[in-house]
């Protein structure tokens, strides 16, 4: 179900903007690597703009996704790095395959959602703890993204907020007052 929190209980929203790598106080956190590149997966490319961070027991990662091409797949190359690097991959079991997954997924629609109604995704943030993995996508669109009601498996497209919904712990939408565009976020749990 779709929240009108503007973020989950216990989290404090999302990160400064522009802040890829450092903590709130503006120096990187204990362990962060500021603008550091994420670990190699095999197959998998390396954007230029991405970053890494460990803050607070969270690890953080983010991809500025503005003006560039081929966003999607660059999107979920990126979450999988993260998933790599974060132990989700290579799975043990089926469930953790299952749970590294549908985070790739959820990154998946988040940002082709934002490619199909919001003027293109300007930054994929990704955070996780031992518990939780939270994805954010951050655009200039207007809209608020919601399932279509009354959902239709069979019609074509507009699956994309419900496939979140379902596999989603939570979700919802921050926007900043005073500045255009929005950040969708999405919480998914961590396999066992």
């Amino acid at each position: 179900m779709s929240t009108t929190r503007p973020y989950s209980p216990g989290d404090r929203g999302p990160e400064p903007s522009g802040a890829s790598g450092a903590s709130e106080g503006g120096a990187p956190g204990d362990g962060a690597s500021t603008g550091a590149a994420a670990p190699s997966v095999p197959g998998a490319p390396t954007a230029p703009s991405e970053g890494a961070q460990a803050v607070r027991g969270r690890q953080i990662r983010r991809l500025r996704l503005d003006g560039e091409s081929g966003v999607v797949p660059m999107a979920r190359d990126f979450a999988r790095q993260a998933l790599y690097a974060w132990g989700w991959l290579p799975a043990a079991s089926a469930d953790q395959r299952a749970a590294a997954e549908d985070v790739l997924l959820v990154v998946s629609e988040l940002v082709t959602n934002a490619c199909l109604h919001a003027e293109g995704p300007e930054e994929l943030f990704l955070a996780q703890d031992k518990k939780v993995i939270r994805v954010e996508v951050s655009d200039r669109g207007t809209g608020r993204p919601a399932p279509r009601t009354p959902h239709r498996a069979g019609r074509p497209g507009g699956h994309g907020m419900f496939i979140v919904q379902r596999l989603c712990l939570d979700w919802g939408v921050v926007r900043t007052p005073g500045e255009s565009g929005k950040t969708v976020w999405a919480e998914l749990g961590a396999p066992a």
